[in-house]
């Protein structure tokens, strides 16, 4: 999958398209750690209808490997914007916020 800081915008009609295809096409965004891990600071996936944020997190491990799999059993995750568990649906066009641990306080 390419690197989206980097397409034109024809390439993420593009994405966009092959998502609706396969029912829907969240946007990943990965902050901190989890962005080193990935090799990025944002992607969008297609997923198949009906999907929840626990089949998003094994996608992306299938995705990144294990690096980016460590930083995920510990990340917390936002769905538009507001928290929740790993069974929360996603829909079309969701923005998913991977947020691994961070220190300090």
């Amino acid at each position: 999958m390419p690197d989206h800081a980097t397409d034109r915008p024809a390439d993420h009609a593009a994405d966009h398209a092959a998502g609706t295809a396969a029912g829907m096409t969240v946007v990943v965004r990965y902050f901190a750690g989890a962005a080193a891990a990935a090799g990025r600071t944002e992607e969008k996936v297609p997923l198949p209808a009906g999907a929840t944020l626990a089949v998003l997190v094994e996608d992306l491990v299938a995705r990144h490997g294990t690096r980016l799999a460590r930083v995920l059993a510990a990340a917390s995750f936002l769905l538009d914007e507001v928290g929740g568990d790993t069974r929360r649906p996603l829909h079309d066009g969701a923005f998913v916020d991977v947020l691994p641990p961070f220190a300090g306080g």
